[in-house]
């Protein structure tokens, strides 16, 4: 039988993990780098729709634009509400610090440690 073993640092990080639902709490303990926001897929369309919305409002606000993901913009395709959406919730997270409450919108936002980005679709920077 092998003897397995799991350090101490790792041990704890999968603790948090399983304890907590908290990417927060990870992120600290973990050291994890960056976070990305995207919308929950349970979210339904009237939410997205209204995140995309009020996103690309902020984003006009701070000098930029939503043309990545009106049609032919890189991040257009695919075509559905969940990425356009992810896109601008993102765009908004990351101009926001990265602060997990910058991800609530209507409780439609989900904190990511794994890029969603393409290599057409990058993160916006506003």
């Amino acid at each position: 039988m092998a003897n397995s073993t799991v350090s101490l640092p790792v041990f704890f990080c999968l603790l948090l993990l399983l304890s907590f639902d908290s990417v927060f709490l990870t992120k600290i303990s973990c050291k994890q780098g960056k976070t990305w926001c995207v919308a929950k897929p349970s979210t339904d369309d009237a939410a997205l729709a209204s995140d995309i919305e009020s996103a690309c409002n902020y984003i006009g606000t701070k000098g930029g634009n939503c043309k990545p993901i009106q049609p032919g913009g890189a991040c257009y395709d695919p075509n559905t509400l969940i990425n356009h959406a992810s896109f601008v919730m993102n765009a908004y997270y990351q101009d926001n610090h990265a602060q997990e409450h910058a991800c609530y919108f209507t409780n439609s936002g989900l904190i990511t440690i794994s890029d969603p980005s393409n290599s057409l679709c990058q993160t916006l920077i506003l």
